[in-house]
């Protein structure tokens, strides 16, 4: 994909599938939502889970973002990168965080459609964290047919 293309698709998507290795060394995958900001892909995870405990641990990811039914239609994209936490775990909204402002508002609005209510709601049971890619793949199968 191009970097336009990668950008809309990252922009547009809204499942991402997290990769992190157990205290075992066991590989654990789940699905979360997040937003891309043109640079940096911002998750907000439940602290009380297998994935924050992995991630404070050892802050090493992968991430998918994929989407098609059939061989022609399969595209997406994986980020590698270090996960940085961003702001106080879990997130109450009681500080302001200028580093969250934007993705924030980009969360409100692409999951519950304005970020013009104020801002974004907090239950105290997220956090915030914050992937800028060491390495980006993508892949495109619909411009195969084109060859």
């Amino acid at each position: 994909m191009s970097k336009e293309e990668l950008d809309a698709f990252l922009a547009d998507s809204r499942t991402c599938r997290v990769a992190t290795l157990t205290s075992s060394g066991a590989p654990h995958v789940s699905p979360l939502w997040y937003v891309w900001d043109g640079t940096s892909l911002w998750l907000y995870s439940i602290v009380k889970s297998q994935r924050w405990a992995d991630i404070v641990r050892d802050p090493r990811v992968a991430v998918v973002v994929d989407a098609g039914h059939e061989f022609f239609e399969l595209h997406g994209v994986e980020l590698r990168g270090t996960l940085e936490q961003v702001g106080e775990a879990p997130r109450t909204g009681a500080e302001s965080i200028p580093e969250l402002e934007a993705a924030e508002k980009l969360f409100a609005v692409k999951y519950f459609g304005s970020a013009d209510d104020g801002p974004m709601h907090h239950d105290g049971r997220h956090g915030w964290v914050k992937l800028t890619p060491t390495k980006i793949a993508s892949w495109d199968h619909r411009k195969i047919a084109d060859l």
